[in-house]
């Protein structure tokens, strides 16, 4: 059995053969389809299998049969032995089978970490959130309640949610009421007094970790740490190692050149600095002057760019498909080239997400990164004849499941000091295709809401959750802790039934009316 409580999963092919190659000389591996990407090359080196994982799936009683489809080709991805974000491989589902690098640090998961805006902390202090109080008296009575209450202890510390955040707790900038109410009965408003772990695994992207966190805390109206948050593009820090001068795609303004300098990469290019250098190779793109202040323009004719990374959705199609096709197309990533065979000296083109539609504050959910890369891969095709090999990381790719894994195990050393997943894992999405299938597949309880993608029948025809629908998260949450903690289990804590002072206090009043 793995740590999350499921079978392991059997990959069952044979890795390939090691490459003989010195430790940290440079290396160009090739892929089967003549796919090559530069990588320096430390000692160790793990390789993967091609997977059809088949899982038992907890509580139901049913036999499952799940498999990651269009797996078939290996790439190969170092280690280093001296990094402090040390690689693993992971299994993908991606175009060529390419197995992902992800951080593998130990996170630092501290409750100190915890984002607190100010209107909350003062809240806090002043009592008028649901979220449980600390003190003096309220840890001796929930240590009395808990001692009671162990085997119900046991039970909250063997579950865990991982949430979806846009179209399940809040569509943009606005709240979905029944989010706040969820949070706080996690946080610790329960008849336990216990905090249910809890992650927050998103493919939305394009701000770093902490200000996204703070905005989220602030529209919850709960505490949101870092080190329970996962956007699409926060397992992408792991490619730092790996390239050193990247094409940053998407987001707003700059921010994600900002993501990209705190995940560690050294030499950061935004399309921006290419039309600064060069208009005419955006001929349509009306450049301001603020823009071009802002911007690090370079003779570009003379820079290798070794990968492209598109941490968000594009702000500008025309520009950044543009570029992007310029540099897939061209001898190494050198812009004002052209290749001969494009595929043999093609740079390698990672995608954070893949999904095609994200719910917003608009009625109908709007195209996102995966309609974007679909015209890209399209444009490429009818320029050179050959499909466009490309790797997504986000939901439903394992290798973000598999972080999610040690986001959650940390998260449960800083709550309770028990560094492990819980045997029962409940994914609450609102996007069949991302949220439910990676979850299903995965061996997670999945449940699906109608606050966001999702407004069909019973369930999804071609991505069904395997634990239920349910018309918001709150529904969702509060079934699966009945049925992990019980029919009778409390959603609030009253601390009235405990503590001996106020029941009496209380008795008295009810007497006198």
């Amino acid at each position: 059995m793995s740590k999350t409580g499921f079978k392991d999963v059997d990959f069952g092919a044979t890795p390939k053969k090691q490459m003989d190659t010195p430790p940290d000389s440079p290396e160009k591996t090739t892929h089967p389809k003549n796919f090559p990407i530069q990588r320096k090359k430390p000692e160790n080196i793990i390789t993967s299998h091609a997977a059809h994982p088949s899982q038992d799936h907890p509580g139901d009683g049913h036999k499952r049969n799940v498999s990651w489809a269009g797996l078939g080709h290996d790439l190969t991805i170092p280690v280093s032995p001296t990094s402090h974000n040390t690689i693993e491989r992971r299994v993908s589902r991606n175009s060529f089978g390419t197995s992902l690098p992800i951080p593998k640090s130990k996170r630092q998961s501290r409750l100190s970490s915890v984002t607190y805006p100010v209107e909350i902390r003062d809240a806090l202090r002043d009592g008028k959130l649901g979220v449980a109080q600390s003190g003096p008296s309220r840890t001796i009575l929930t240590s009395q309640v808990q001692d009671v209450l162990a085997h119900k202890v046991a039970a909250a510390k063997n579950m865990a949610f991982v949430f979806d955040i846009d179209g399940v707790l809040v569509h943009g900038d606005r709240l979905i009421p029944q989010g706040k109410r969820t949070l706080e009965m996690l946080n610790g408003d329960n008849e336990l007094g216990i905090r249910i772990p809890h992650i927050f695994l998103t493919n939305g992207s394009g701000k770093p970790e902490k200000a996204r966190t703070e905005q989220l805390s602030h529209i919850l109206k709960n505490p949101v740490s870092t080190e329970q948050f996962i956007q699409s593009h926060t397992p992408m820090r792991a490619l730092a190692e790996y390239y050193h001068t990247v094409l940053v795609v998407g987001g707003e303004g700059y921010r994600c050149r900002e993501v990209a300098e705190e995940y560690g990469f050294k030499d950061i290019v935004v399309p921006n600095d290419i039309v600064a250098w060069d208009p005419s190779i955006a001929p349509y793109r009306v450049f301001t002057d603020e823009e071009r202040a802002s911007s690090r323009p370079r003779d570009f004719s003379q820079v290798h760019i070794d990968a492209i990374l598109v941490f968000s959705d594009s702000r500008d199609y025309a520009t950044d498909m543009q570029i992007i096709v310029d540099l897939l197309r061209s001898e190494k990533g050198r812009l004002g080239t052209l290749a001969a065979d494009p595929v043999s000296s093609r740079i390698p083109i990672y995608f954070s997400q893949g999904d095609l539609l994200c719910p917003t504050e608009h009625p109908v959910p709007r195209m996102s990164q995966g309609a974007f890369r679909i015209g890209l891969e399209a444009m490429y095709k009818a320029l050179t004849g050959v499909e466009l090999e490309r790797v997504v990381y986000g939901k439903p790719e394992l290798a973000t499941y598999k972080y999610a894994d040690e986001v959650i195990a940390s998260w449960m050393d800083a709550l309770h000091g028990e560094e492990r997943v819980p045997g029962n894992v409940y994914m609450v999405g609102d996007n069949p295709a991302s949220d439910i299938v990676g979850g299903n597949m995965y061996g997670w309880n999945t449940c699906l809401v109608r606050t966001g993608v999702f407004q069909g029948g019973e369930n999804d025809d071609q991505n069904p959750a395997n634990f239920g629908v349910f018309e918001n998260v709150w529904e969702a949450v509060t079934a699966a802790c009945r049925k992990e903690l019980g029919e009778d289990f409390g959603f609030r804590w009253d601390e009235r039934v405990v503590n001996p002072v106020m029941h009496d206090m209380h008795a008295a009043s009810a007497v006198e009316v």
